[in-house]
């Protein structure tokens, strides 16, 4: 029997991209074993077997009855795709439960929060809107797949991360026409993942083929991580020093500074529900807030002329929530969630509203001058260097567990360090060496960190005066040392296997002289005497090597001669941009190539001229 899939398609052509027919074909087609065009209990039963279930035949036929709206005892495509609609609208059936999501994840496929992709759309919608190039791709419309088609150019993903972390990207770099080609898609999709990765996101497993793909579980992570950043980057001692309020007794500020955003989140509602003298406490951002009594008295308590208890008078889950977000729209704080993501408790959806809400209006008092002095002091001596914001960064696009937050805390039991150092050279570390349950006591930790120095001295690491105890203890210049010899090695072991090199390591002055002539063939002037050479300044030389690798750069947008400050930092944001632009993964700061920071432009370099080797392979 021919099945003409297409046209039993066609009515969910506003639901689903082509690409996502297809798919639904193919799956559609490994239930329907003997291809009449419809799935039965028998071949039902035989995908669930193969699946590793044993379902009594009577329950898998009323799974079937249940989706079978034609009431024939079997499943035709339609159907099918009537199920997977609901199942993206978060209305779940036996069968789409136990059969469609586990076939799905069997073939490499994975489904997502519906819930989610409609709060991302219209959170996208509100901070994007304004914005010329934007503008041509906005609205999103939040109830069908519309989000991950517009995000496939990458303009979108590269406008939120700037909305997220402001200048991260230079947007003169970015592809902006509408009816770009495979290529042109490809390139701003470079510039999203490398740039997600300067922000804090983990995208191990995401590369710019999935953003041009709209690969929709991969785009719907990879929004929440920068949404996430955005929001909790704020809720610091840094940006908030009245935080220093949430210190509970026999507390240092060291250890409120130890702890993530969220947990600081969780301390900070506490703290204000305690206040209201409310006796509840919330742990966390699900089934705590899903009967929105603790929501309530928290909109009260920032907001007491705004926002009353009223949705305390009716018990009803769905009714409070809808109430609670009457409150929270008064204060301008009605975002995020709807009243069934509080109902069900969805934690994202629940941490972002939170976290909005804080940003918005903490509620705490400011300190007093004496207060703000101490802290000030405390946080000049702990806040740590540009240098220790990139080396974290850079573990953590590695994909190392646990996600170092702050490089000197994260790395004192000395987990991370053998995990990056078994990532960086894989095999050198012995695990069953290694303690790896936690929590540790002190001398389990320094055995670690003891372990980790003697590898790095034998992958001849310089480690004079470094020992296990110096990591353990936070110390800040010793530990810079070796995180920093561990990313150039990295670095250059990149360099090394792409230049198809054997035997010693590629040198510094090699790594020099391999730049000069790159630029030199390609008919430039420019050249570098060293790392340290202050002439690198205004950026011209890294913009002609990312040149000579592809005419990629518009000199009509680069600032030349005697130029100032801010027009240097101008052609170094602009250089940054086009290295992710071309592929490059880099975690520098403008300011860096500004003021010609050594460690970091030997990354730079080493960056550049790894793409220009995988351009030629």
């Amino acid at each position: 029997m021919v099945v003409n899939f297409q046209e039993l398609a066609r009515p969910y052509k506003n639901e689903f991209s082509e690409q996502d027919i297809q798919h639904y074909i193919e799956v559609f087609k490994k239930f329907d074993k003997d291809g009449n065009g419809s799935i039965d209990v028998q071949e039902l039963e035989s995908i669930t077997s193969d699946l590793g279930e044993k379902i009594p035949h009577v329950e898998l036929q009323a799974q079937i009855n249940e989706v079978d709206h034609d009431g024939n005892g079997a499943i035709e495509f339609g159907e099918f795709l009537e199920v997977i609609k609901h199942l993206k609208k978060g209305k779940h059936s036996a069968f789409s439960q136990h059969v469609v999501t586990r076939l799905a994840t069997a073939t490499g496929t994975h489904s997502f929060s519906e819930e989610e992709k409609v709060s991302f759309a219209e959170h996208m919608n509100s901070v994007l809107s304004g914005d010329a190039v934007a503008d041509a791709r906005l609205p999103i419309n939040p109830n069908n797949m519309d989000l991950f088609e517009k995000v496939k150019d990458g303009i979108l993903l590269c406008k939120l991360i700037n909305y997220a972390v402001p200048d991260t990207i230079d947007e003169r770099a970015l592809n902006t026409k509408t009816g770009m080609n495979k290529y042109q898609m490809t390139e701003n999709g470079n510039i999203v993942v490398n740039s997600a990765k300067a922000i804090g996101c983990s995208v191990v497993n995401i590369g710019a083929n999935d953003i041009n793909a709209g690969t929709e579980h991969l785009i719907l992570g990879l929004v929440w991580q920068i949404l996430r950043i955005g929001l909790l980057s704020q809720i610091s001692l840094a940006h908030h020093p009245e935080l220093f309020r949430l210190l509970e007794p026999g507390e240092s500020i060291e250890d409120l500074l130890k702890l993530p955003a969220e947990q600081i989140l969780l301390r900070w509602f506490n703290y204000h529900l305690k206040k209201a003298g409310h006796s509840r406490k919330v742990t966390n951002f699900s089934g705590d807030i899903k009967d929105s009594e603790c929501y309530t008295i928290l909109l009260n308590q920032l907001a007491p002329a705004q926002c009353d208890k009223s949705p305390l008078e009716t018990s009803d889950p769905q009714e409070r929530a809808k109430r609670l977000l009457d409150q929270a729209e008064k204060i301008n704080c009605r975002k995020f969630v709807k009243p069934n993501d509080i109902v069900k408790g969805n934690p994202k959806l629940n941490l972002a509203f939170v976290a909005n809400l804080f940003n918005t209006i903490p509620g705490l008092e400011p300190l007093t001058e004496e207060e703000k002095a101490g802290l000030d002091a405390f946080l000049f001596n702990s806040e740590g260097t540009r240098e220790a914001r990139c080396f974290a960064l850079w573990i953590n696009s590695l994909g190392i567990d646990p996600f170092v937050n702050n490089l000197f805390q994260d790395l004192r039991d000395g987990l991370v360090i053998l995990r990056v150092l078994d990532k960086i050279n894989p095999g050198c570390v012995d695990w069953k060496k290694v303690n790896e349950k936690v929590p540790m006591i002190k001398f389990k930790q320094v055995e670690n960190c003891n372990y980790a120095v003697n590898i790095a001295k034998d992958m001849k690491f310089s480690l004079v005066g470094i020992g296990g105890t110096d990591i353990h203890d936070g110390n800040q210049t010793l530990t810079l040392a070796l995180v920093w010899q561990m990313m150039r090695y990295n670095v250059m072991s990149i360099l090394k296997s792409l230049s198809n090199r054997t035997g010693r390591d590629i040198t510094d002055s090699e790594l020099v002289k391999m730049a000069n002539d790159r630029v030199k063939t390609s008919g430039k002037n420019s050249r570098m005497e060293s790392f340290q050479d202050k002439s690198l300044t205004d950026s011209i030389f890294f913009l002609d090597l990312l040149n000579s690798i592809r005419n990629c750069v518009d000199y009509n947008l680069v600032h030349r001669g005697s130029i100032s400050e801010e027009e240097k930092l101008l052609n170094a944001k602009y250089t940054i941009s086009i290295t992710r632009k071309l592929g490059g993964c880099i975690f520098l700061l403008p300011e860096d190539i500004v003021e010609v920071k050594s460690k970091m432009i030997l990354t730079l370099i080493a960056s550049i001229l790894s793409v220009a080797q995988q351009q030629q392979h």
